[in-house]
């Protein structure tokens, strides 16, 4: 990455009608870490302008003025699902209308479909299966990589390891490596949500619990894998289960340094049992990124995910702490079935076009933040 990509732009002292927001603004330009009431202070604050602008100085100090992209394809293989998750729309019961499961060549003829430009990634996540076998899941992984040798396959949540290691009857270091056996090369950072037990018990009481889900990512960090967090926001959650989601996670990378990309992820209300919780709002999706990014200081990357926030707000974000916007997806379920209203996928073009509007620089990536060179419909990464 050539010194060009790096902001050069003069900047202007901190200003803001906050003064509690004075003493966070020193710790962040002295590189200092922020403590836990300094994270509440952040989502109180009104000056939500100062917010971003403290979050953005630490995002250009990464990054310039890069933004990052992929071009990935989501495959989920089904949506069969023991857990009743109120915050969930995707997920349905065995016998329920609407389940579908794939078979295996359905599921390789998804992965190459229908695309011109050739995906550097499958990202693949699911419902909880009652049924299938583990076997089932490393078929998939074997068959894609078979088929599919150059594409790095991101695979598998934190409660997804937990939930098949029990129907394998092995323990999570042993399903983990199985899943390294087979081809997986990463994990996604779904089935986070909150950590707080107490809204667990009322948005996800059928998963993991938080601890357990952090015990998963310390596992398979320590086994090689790299892998994303998230947090669903916008529910029932208040500012201090916020704060207390991104210090647990700070003390996880502090310990194994094997998260690369936090995703905050808005919660979609719409077909679940949580119908009757307002959506968030482009103030909350902006300030979730902005005090992510200035929390998670050991976190490279904070990605906006276009699909949840809307590709305009993902372009705003690029200037609150942001510096991904994620992939072209091709094709999204589970956050459509709950009421989002954004595009089933974006080109490579359009990815583009958003980022250079928001007066960011353009960089394909593969998923672990290696240099993608295009011609046409092949790629090469930098090695």
């Amino acid at each position: 990455m050539s010194d060009t990509t790096f902001s050069t732009r003069p900047r202007h002292s901190f200003q803001t009608d906050d003064s509690r927001l004075l003493p966070i603004a020193d710790k962040v330009q002295a590189g200092e870490r922020l403590s836990f009431d300094d994270g509440v202070t952040l989502y109180r604050s009104g000056d939500i302008l100062a917010v971003g602008w403290l979050a953005n100085l630490v995002r250009e100090r990464l990054h310039g003025d890069i933004a990052y992209f992929n071009v990935n394809r989501h495959i989920n293989p089904t949506n069969v699902c023991v857990a009743s998750c109120r915050l969930c729309a995707f997920g349905k019961k065995k016998g329920e209308e609407g389940t579908y499961t794939m078979a295996l060549e359905e599921a390789f003829a998804t992965a190459g479909e229908g695309y011109t430009e050739a995906v550097t990634e499958f990202h693949i996540v699911g419902g909880l299966h009652p049924d299938l076998p583990f076997e089932y899941f490393m078929d998939l992984v074997k068959g894609l990589k078979e088929r599919f040798p150059k594409v790095h396959i991101k695979a598998f949540t934190m409660v997804e390891v937990a939930f098949l290691a029990k129907r394998g009857k092995m323990t999570i270091p042993e399903a983990l490596q199985k899943m390294k056996d087979a081809g997986v090369d990463s994990m996604p950072g779904g089935g986070a949500e909150i950590f707080a037990d107490r809204v667990r018990h009322i948005i996800c009481d059928h998963k993991i619990d938080g601890s357990e889900w952090l015990d998963t990512a310390r596992l398979a960090h320590k086994m090689g894998f790299r892998s994303n967090a998230t947090m669903l926001y916008g529910h029932v959650e208040n500012d201090e289960d916020r704060v207390d989601h991104l210090v647990k996670l700070r003390e996880v990378q502090d310990e194994t340094g094997g998260f690369q990309t936090f995703i905050p992820l808005s919660f979609h209300p719409d077909h679940t049992a949580l119908a009757h919780i307002p959506k968030s709002t482009g103030m909350l999706d902006m300030r979730q990124i902005a005090v992510s990014r200035l929390m998670l200081d050991n976190f490279p990357h904070i990605k906006s995910y276009w699909q949840m926030v809307t590709p305009k707000m993902a372009q705003i974000s690029l200037r609150f702490g942001a510096d991904d916007i994620d992939g072209t997806v091709v094709e999204e379920k589970i956050y459509h079935e709950a009421g989002a209203t954004t595009p089933q996928g974006m080109r490579r073009q359009d990815l583009i076009r958003l980022i250079t509007e928001a007066g960011r620089v353009p960089f394909e990536r593969d998923t672990l933040y290696k240099a993608v060179t295009r011609s046409e419909d092949s790629f090469t990464v930098a090695v």
